[in-house]
């Protein structure tokens, strides 16, 4: 009955086959196109924000050259950076619906192609009226990439891994604020600022293009990923919680775009000329990106409000001391002043998750980077007046003032979080 089993082979029979190796790759196989789908939006969403934070702070390298060629006063700079910012914070909410209906990635395209479009019109601007119509054009381009872009990763990320990839995100923006005004610097010193920023307008063209060919697989509907748990869900929006925090964005944001606004003509004044501000800007935004980066994180570790504080006081204290310095002690300060004038937003931009629902979070980007740009975009026009009557030293010792306000606001906060 058992003849064979003298000659029964000992090894381990396979019994799977192929069977087995298909089973293990069908298993598999979500969480490969999931990993897919969060690098190419992370992908999308973090070029558009390296370009679009370019485009914007493109305007401080322009802003001195423009009131050369066209006889500007510091009020008439602070309206064309208002005019800007402004156009880019009013279409904010309406960006979020818009794109419920055509598709955040669709939006994201036309959006950039239409600042590529303003930059172009700057470009063969003829006059002081001409520009407006270019930076209104450009800030309505660059008013849908904030709102669809952080959308985009908060729906693909879940939980801490969320709060980490919006730093990340945060991070992106920072590279092309340091890359696109430096380039610009070093065009404008071997062509006319016309052409330059034609170029601009040319590279906004050809990235929308690009997000329209990679828009395929990315997030487009509007329920939250359901792969996200009880436990990383965001608790509903509670109370003060949101409020709050959009209070202390829009401080945040309107004292670092008044201090931005006017710290080439800060650096002019201590004798820099247009390459030097173009290093300047670099050294700042090289510090911004470091700074949103790490504090991203620092927010995680250490919580909110602490890091809102460390961030905050480092900032006005930052401000007054550059001040006195002399252009090449300025130089060297900058980028610690970076560090922490832009580290704060990272922080708050993360937070937005945690105190309101998963369903409202798109909303919730859209009214909150409506505040935020919003505030950045009147502060400069009302801090140029303060400038033309007062001088820009003594309009950065207001704006250091202002940046302490933030502080109570963070500690008022505190319950939210607790509750969050």
């Amino acid at each position: 009955m058992f003849a064979g089993a003298a000659g029964h082979d000992p090894r381990p029979v396979r019994t799977g086959g192929r069977g087995e190796c298909g089973l293990s790759l069908v298993t598999a196989l979500p969480g490969m196109v999931d990993s897919l789908r969060q690098r190419r939006t992370m992908a999308v969403a973090c070029s558009a924000h390296a370009l679009h934070d370019g485009f914007t702070d493109v305007l401080y390298v322009l802003l001195p050259l423009w009131q050369a060629e066209f006889g500007l006063g510091y009020a008439e700079i602070g309206i064309l950076r208002a005019l800007y910012a402004g156009s880019m914070a009013g279409f904010q909410v309406p960006a979020g619906l818009l794109a419920a209906r055509v598709g955040g990635p669709a939006l994201l395209a036309a959006g950039t192609a239409l600042a590529g479009i303003g930059y172009l019109v700057a470009g063969a601007s003829a006059g002081f009226a001409m520009l407006t119509v270019a930076l209104v054009v450009g800030g309505l381009g660059s008013s849908v990439q904030h709102p669809i872009a952080s959308d985009l990763v908060a729906r693909s990320f879940a939980g801490q891994r969320s709060r980490r990839a919006l730093a990340t995100y945060n991070f992106s923006g920072d590279l092309g604020k340091m890359a696109l005004p430096a380039a610009t610097a070093g065009l404008v010193a071997v062509m006319p600022w016309r052409s330059a920023t034609s170029l601009l307008g040319i590279a906004g063209l050809a990235a929308a293009v690009a997000i329209l060919l990679l828009r395929r697989g990315l997030p487009n509907a509007a329920p939250a990923p359901a792969a996200e748990t009880v436990d990383d869900a965001a608790p509903a929006a509670s109370g003060r919680g949101f409020p709050l925090l959009l209070a202390i964005g829009i401080l945040d944001s309107a004292t670092r775009m008044g201090f931005l606004t006017f710290l080439p003509f800060l650096l002019r004044a201590k004798g820099a000329d247009l390459p030097v501000i173009g290093v300047a800007l670099s050294l700042i935004f090289a510090g911004g990106a470091a700074g949103k980066l790490a504090c991203g994180f620092l927010g995680a570790r250490l919580g909110v409000v602490p890091a809102i504080f460390l961030t905050e006081g480092l900032t006005a204290a930052g401000i007054l001391i550059l001040l006195p310095l002399s252009l090449m002690a300025a130089l060297v300060v900058l980028p610690l002043v970076g560090i922490v004038l832009n580290g704060t937003s990272s922080v708050l931009y993360g937070t937005v998750p945690e105190l309101v629902a998963a369903d409202r979070r798109a909303r919730a980007f859209s009214i909150f980077y409506t505040g935020t740009v919003g505030a950045g975009a009147l502060s400069p026009a009302l801090y140029g007046l303060v400038s033309d009557a007062a001088g820009v030293s003594r309009m950065m010792v207001i704006v250091a003032g202002a940046v302490l306000l933030t502080l109570p606001l963070s500690w008022a906060l505190r319950p939210a979080l607790r509750r969050g």
